[in-house]
């Protein structure tokens, strides 16, 4: 359909295939891609991606890119770079685990008021942060938790004790996101800190 057609008549998602197809021509041991998904539609990007983990199975791939959902689906180690500086290199899931700090819990509760459902569950353990809101009359509590504690159970039993009426609670793990605004925000105040000196 678009062989014989000029590169530039071509689509973006097609133009980034002949590119990766030209890129493997001299079967490199190392292929590098830069923002191999920029600018592309979202059936583009899928269909791209699905390309670099075929390509993935027989090739090393280096991915630079900012988009770290892209970076979770497609890349089995992360190097992350702050400032010129190399700031972590893992694989992905020991990245999340090793620097991500907490996470989250997300629970919706009624029947309190939200000052006390939120000293209740201050005082379960491992409680770092909560921010509650208000949506269709229900109190909704994002509940910051100390690396590895797991609070779940112990949020449940508080709302039974205590006449909350559960609506939802789930887990959010650390994003590779969360973990490299982490880093880098670190790296940067430091940063800040000696120009200020």
């Amino acid at each position: 359909e678009v062989m014989h057609k000029n590169i530039g008549e071509l689509s973006r998602g097609n133009r980034q295939r002949v590119g990766l197809a030209h890129a493997l021509m001299g079967n490199p041991e190392i292929l590098i891609l830069d923002e191999p998904t920029s600018g592309l539609d979202p059936n583009q990007v899928l269909e791209v991606r699905s390309l670099i983990k075929q390509i993935g199975k027989t090739h090393t791939v280096i991915i630079s890119t900012h988009i770290l959902s892209e970076v979770e689906m497609l890349c089995g180690r992360v190097i992350i770079i702050s400032g010129g500086k190399k700031v972590a290199d893992s694989p992905t899931e020991e990245l999340r685990e090793h620097f991500g700090n907490s996470s989250e819990v997300q629970i919706c509760v009624s029947g309190g008021s939200a000052e006390d459902a939120e000293k209740i569950f201050r005082g379960i353990n491992g409680v770092s942060k909560i921010h509650s809101s208000f949506h269709d009359g229900k109190i909704e509590f994002r509940i910051s938790v100390e690396k590895n504690i797991e609070i779940r159970p112990e949020l449940a039993k508080a709302c039974v004790q205590n006449d909350l009426e559960l609506f939802e609670m789930q887990q959010k793990k650390n994003s590779l996101e969360d973990v490299f605004r982490s880093l880098t925000s670190a790296r940067d105040g430091v940063e800040n800190e000696n120009e200020e000196k």
